[in-house]
């Protein structure tokens, strides 16, 4: 009997060293693969869909490419217990990584990401081809229909027909799992954030709206490339109101052209100028009824906060800047100069 139970206890003696030998084995295995990058420079993509487990994860950065074991590295995750704090979504590898280095990947939810730039100073439908072409690919003609539906565009927050100046110009930056609404939405978000941020500095007695600062905004936008003249030429446009002139700013013929003719040109004529229409600041008095482009921050905050100024005019000097004038004797004198007199000259040339 005593010999029975002392080859009992070697035997279990025996069975344990080779368990515990295993699990060793096992341990300095997972410890080893985990020290080993694997990959190469070129990119590969894995999309790992939503509620994926650990097993299936693994099984996924393997058919990738990403590690070289889903079984090694599915172990080293129950190791380490990290299995529950790795997110699902669309990852993108481009150089050689050890597992803890990819696990940190997915722990941190560095998703792979689709960018897109929208210029200042566009309109709705320059700015929905450049959604459309870029990295995100969405649908054009998807994006269309929502711009001028009524329903999304007020779901979105802009309190107007369309999306026309509603679109910030930014530059965008989405995960996969985006859509032709999220998108859009996010852009209209962005340029209510600025509308909000302009609006805690507007200046005492300017008493524009949301809508009437977008499209005195974008209007601004549109008569100056020099960053440096916004401020004044709301300050322009702000007296213009003050005093019940008209606004007669080219821009809005030009917006106002293209809804006649259903296509922009750039041109103006002398029966352009005359044209009632709504948007034609020549015919109409007052801000037309909307926007004509996305404005920028600088020129939201410009329609909120105009310097103090007694300009009514103001004209361009043909170099990229303007000549503004208080009274329409000074203004008369600026458009002889530079405009009747210098084109005199150029085409004498």
């Amino acid at each position: 009997m005593k010999k029975a139970l002392i080859g009992l206890l070697l035997l279990l003696v025996g069975s344990g060293l080779v368990v515990g030998g295993y699990f060793w084995q096992r341990d300095h295995h997972l410890t080893e693969f985990a020290r080993a990058p694997f990959g190469g420079t070129e990119t590969r993509l894995v999309l790992i869909p939503p509620r994926t487990g650990p097993k299936g994860m693994a099984a996924l950065l393997a058919k990738g490419g990403v590690i070289s074991n889903a079984e090694d590295f599915y172990g080293w995750l129950r190791r380490e217990k990290l299995a529950p704090k790795m997110k699902a979504g669309e990852y993108e590898f481009t150089q050689a990584m050890t597992p803890p280095e990819v696990t940190q990947k997915l722990i941190s939810g560095q998703q792979k990401q689709y960018h897109f730039t929208v210029p200042e100073g566009l309109r709705v439908d320059e700015i929905l081809p450049i959604l459309a072409s870029s990295e995100l690919l969405l649908d054009l003609g998807a994006l269309e229909a929502l711009a001028k539906d009524s329903g999304f565009v007020h779901r979105s927050g802009a309190p107007a027909r369309s999306l026309e100046g509603f679109l910030f110009p930014d530059t965008y930056s989405f995960t996969r799992g985006f859509t032709e609404e999220s998108v859009l939405t996010k852009m209209v978000s962005r340029a209510l954030e600025e509308y909000r941020k302009a609006n805690e500095r507007r200046k005492a007695g300017v008493k524009l709206n949301l809508l009437q600062t977008m499209t005195l905004a974008s209007i601004v936008e549109k008569e100056t490339g020099q960053p440096s003249e916004r401020p004044r030429i709301a300050c322009v446009f702000h007296n213009r109101l003050r005093l019940n002139m008209k606004l007669q700013t080219d821009p809005t013929v030009l917006y106002a052209m293209m809804l006649i003719r259903g296509k922009f040109i750039k041109n103006i004529t002398s029966q352009d100028l005359v044209t009632p229409h709504p948007y034609n600041t020549y015919t109409t008095s007052g801000l037309p009824p909307g926007p004509i482009a996305s404005p920028g921050a600088a020129a939201i905050n410009a329609a909120l906060d105009p310097p103090d100024c007694k300009d009514i005019y103001f004209v361009s000097n043909n170099n990229g800047s303007s000549i503004f004038c208080p009274d329409l004797k000074c203004h008369n004198a600026a458009v002889e100069t530079w405009q009747k007199a210098y084109f005199r000259k150029k085409h004498a040339r």
